[in-house]
């Protein structure tokens, strides 16, 4: 059955100076010309004139560009429509092609799925492009547009070329060997133990959620330590509430915010110390289990008081105080008033938070990716563990299934192709 056309204004709101509006599916083409007239060649753009199919009336001048399946962005006809970006004139040429038949306007995302399903991008390319499109900080950028363009995908072709190979070697062995004799080869035990091995390390690198997310940073201490003072001079805005009576913060404040690029998730928390009043009982368990979940810990409190984590800072608030003139130890002298050591803290934060995300260039894989990927792992470690070369080439077949899951391919072609093209096997 012929899929619908789809048309959708494909640049960002108007106005602007230049909006994009484009159109795919089998009758792209048609209705391409009956607002411009002639199209330009494939891949190519010309300045037309566009006009209301109906009344003749001139909506605008605009670029024509004209791309032929498969090798459009969608894998289908394409045209796009490079118009002045006001309002009055997006909307004329959108009404003038909801007026069209055989069109209809996108659902969210339309042109991307019909990418991904014309085999145009696979689906790790497929979330690169919706987190680049999410993307706020200069590290989700780059991380997005790594996946987008993709490098995963890359990386798991290759994965599936040495599985590929591993399977074929496996099934050419079991044809060769005596029906009695089927015992599992040592050298692809070794070469199976090896792959999973790899993917091991990729599954203990840090996940693309800590860039999407934010990371954690807990500021915790006990009253009246500075807390809430601080995270105001640190957001530049007063977010949570400042008195000297202890006990004021009740419920810990969260503000998503950006530090040296790095998307992090600052949370003030109540402060700890032991009340027989409930709801500050409440509010003190609560700021207990968010340092036991932070990422990266501030902590106001005597440095003989610090609790047990990875990754604590230790702050000398309210320096300015000439009662606070002495700092001890290696604690960052702070305050919130005249701002000193702020970007001290500051920068260890970021330092802290760099080395829980991937690294420059490095691929980060998601919760959904990293799932498969260990059941990946888990069954290359099953073949290498395999008693019998029949269970080795099953164990890979899953591993074969479980990569094609990851970009949303069948790979029994090239199953096929790598057992019948690289073996002679005499059938």
């Amino acid at each position: 059955m012929a899929r619908d056309t789809i048309f959708a204004l494909s640049s960002g709101r108007p106005p602007a100076a230049i909006s994009i509006i484009r159109i795919s599916g089998a009758l792209a083409h048609a209705a391409g010309e009956l607002l411009a007239g002639e199209l330009p060649p494939p891949r190519s753009a010309a300045l037309r004139e566009l006009r209301d199919p109906g009344s003749g009336e001139v909506l605008d001048q605009a670029l024509v560009l004209r791309f032929d399946s498969p090798a459009s962005s969608t894998g289908e006809d394409c045209l796009e429509f490079q118009c002045h970006g006001g309002r009055a004139v997006v909307d004329a040429v959108m009404t003038a092609l909801s007026h069209v038949e055989g069109l209809r306007l996108a659902e969210p995302g339309e042109f991307t799925r019909r990418a991904f399903e014309n085999g145009r991008i696979d689906l790790t390319e497929a979330e690169g492009l919706a987190d680049l499109i999410e993307a706020e900080t200069e590290n989700q950028r780059r991380a997005a547009l790594l996946m987008a363009e993709g490098g995963l995908a890359k990386q798991i072709g290759e994965w599936e070329r040495q599985v590929l190979e591993l399977s074929a070697q496996a099934e050419a062995a079991i044809d060769y060997v005596d029906d009695d004799s089927v015992d599992s080869d040592p050298r692809l035990s070794v070469d199976c133990a090896a792959l999973a091995a790899e993917l091991g390390r990729w599954l203990e690198r840090p996940r693309s959620e800590l860039l999407k997310e934010g990371l954690r940073v807990v500021i915790a201490g006990p009253p009246n330590a500075g807390k809430s003072s601080l995270l105001n001079a640190i957001v530049g805005a007063e977010r949570a509430i400042v008195t000297d009576i202890p006990g004021t913060t009740r419920d810990h404040i969260e503000v998503p915010l950006a530090i040296s690029g790095i998307p992090i998730r600052l949370t003030d928390t109540a402060g700890l110390r032991n009340s027989g009043e409930l709801v500050e009982q409440i509010g003190v368990a609560r700021a207990r289990s968010l340092i036991d979940l932070a990422d990266v810990l501030i902590w106001l409190g005597e440095t003989t008081e610090v609790p047990d984590h990875p990754r604590v800072i230790c702050i000398h608030a309210r320096s300015d105080l000439p009662e606070r003139s002495n700092v001890p130890g290696t604690s960052i002298p702070v305050s919130s008033v005249t701002g000193e050591g702020l970007q001290q803290l500051l920068d260890a934060v970021a330092e802290k938070a760099q080395a829980l995300l991937p690294g420059e260039g490095e691929l980060a894989l998601n919760r959904r990716q990293a799932g498969l990927l260990a059941d990946v792992r888990d069954a290359l470690e099953a073949a290498a563990e395999a008693p019998d070369l029949v269970l080795m080439a099953e164990f890979l077949r899953n591993s074969r299934l479980t990569l094609d899951r990851m970009t949303g391919r069948a790979g029994l072609e090239e199953v096929l192709d790598a057992l019948f093209g690289r073996f002679c096997l005499g059938k």
